[in-house]
């Protein structure tokens, strides 16, 4: 596995231990999830979104339709398995599950939608989460958001335009989010809902990728190289076109494969784009961001570490205060015990020597209390002549030649003991009134 690989997927487990742990972002401060450098796809509704991910994928996958059909985040995790092998998909909410049917999986990405929203058509910023395995994919991690929309549709509170919006910027603007914006060739790109939300958030343009669809369908006459050649709206990073399928490609099921060999091939006709043809097309798109993705977790590592140091130590000084889980087996059952009592020794011992208060009461119960309640044991009649024959012969019988009655002493001392615990039991209680919380 190269460098680029174990990175990626590094990043990959470790997003998807938050998210079984509940952190998907959304805190006043920057948790590891958000730390996380990944890749959000942002575009306005009809932009392509949605096609330009199944053509880096190379599947039919995501749910289609009329409105707002992305209403949760979803979280796409690529990784890329040796030729030959069969694709497959897996959701972090069913882990031990393969799914090999891709019209299952959009289905399967309906219904836990539903779940959490219910049938309305409202939104929610809890992430799906789903792996495709596929080599035909390169390792990258993209984030799906809901198409940013101008009105609200029947169904619909009139809140959710501004929802929406709140929900995409919350992951664009994060400083380890690297922004995919969606805009089609045939719309004026000063009026991309992309790109003008990613020019608030990344007026530099450093961490925002330009991506053009829809480049067949422009008028006659028309092209976009003042896009392509960033003369219309520049960014650090070359925009990229792609080309997706027709609608009746889509009617009629046209492989993803021969959907991608289609787009090269019109890139590579072109006269317009020929020049460009070789930094064209969805292919080339996620070769570009996963290794953009490598190069920005490279230089995020060191505070990505710090983060989780910090964490851990966060939660170590919580489990100091709260008390740390006790395990199952027996033997890290009487570590923990030792422990405890190793803590209570030492605070015990620190009352004693002064150097915290109620020492002198502590004294007090050795002294006086403990004292006078064994005073009151019943001894003199537990140990009398007359109960010591009675147990002895009813413990060891007849026994005419010298040997001690070891089971009626044992009965005796036994019994002696269970007088103590009551006493000793309350002066313990007493001592931990006086001990000042450690």
């Amino acid at each position: 596995m190269s460098t680029m690989e174990s990175l990626i997927g590094l990043v990959n487990r470790i997003q998807r231990a938050c998210t079984v742990l509940g952190d998907h972002g959304g805190g006043e401060s920057m948790s590891l999830w958000e730390a996380l450098p990944s890749v959000a796809v942002v575009g306005g509704q009809s932009s392509g979104k949605s096609s330009v991910l199944e053509s880096v994928v190379g599947r039919d996958f995501l749910p289609r339709g009329s409105g707002i059909v992305t209403r949760r985040p979803l979280v796409l995790q690529l990784h890329k398995i040796e030729e030959g092998r069969s694709d497959y998909a897996e959701f972090l909410h069913q882990p031990r599950k393969k799914w090999t049917d891709f019209a299952a999986v959009r289905k399967e990405i309906q219904d836990e939608t539903d779940r959490i929203t219910g049938k309305t058509k409202a939104i929610s910023n809890i992430p799906i989460q789903l792996s495709i395995y596929s080599p035909n994919v390169v390792n990258l991690t993209l984030i799906d958001l809901p198409g940013l929309t101008k009105v609200a549709v029947e169904g619909q509170q009139e809140s959710i335009v501004q929802d929406i919006e709140n929900m995409v910027r919350s992951y664009v603007e994060k400083p380890n989010s690297i922004i995919l914006a969606i805009s089609p060739a045939n719309q004026d790109i000063a009026t991309s809902d992309a790109i003008k939300l990613a020019r608030e958030v990344d007026p530099s343009g450093e961490r925002t990728f330009g991506v053009l669809t829809k480049l067949d369908l422009m008028d006659k006459g028309t092209n976009a190289l003042d896009v392509l050649e960033g003369r219309s709206y520049r960014l650090q990073h070359p925009w990229v076109g792609i080309v997706n399928r027709s609608q009746a490609d889509i009617n009629k099921n046209v492989d993803m494969i021969v959907a991608r060999r289609k787009e090269r091939e019109y890139f590579e006709t072109s006269p317009e784009y020929g020049h460009l043809a070789s930094k064209m097309g969805a292919e080339y798109l996620a070769k570009l961001l996963s290794k953009h993705l490598e190069t920005v977790i490279r230089q995020r590592i060191p505070s990505i570490i710090a983060l989780i140091n910090k964490t851990i130590d966060e939660l170590n000084a919580e489990l100091d205060r709260i008390g740390r889980p006790i395990a199952v087996d027996s033997g890290a059952q009487l570590y923990t015990i030792l422990e405890l009592c190793r803590a209570f020794d030492r605070v015990f011992k620190e009352h004693l020597d002064g150097g915290r208060p109620g020492g002198d009461r502590i004294y007090g119960v050795f002294d006086h209390q403990l004292p006078a309640a064994l005073k009151k044991l019943p001894f003199d009649r537990h140990l009398s002549t007359k109960n010591v024959q009675k147990v002895v012969s009813e413990a060891d019988g007849y026994q005419p030649h010298l040997i001690a009655p070891e089971q009626g002493y044992r009965r005796l001392i036994d019994g002696s003991i269970s007088f103590f615990k009551g006493p000793a039991e309350a002066s313990v209680d007493a001592v931990m009134l006086f001990l000042v919380p450690d």
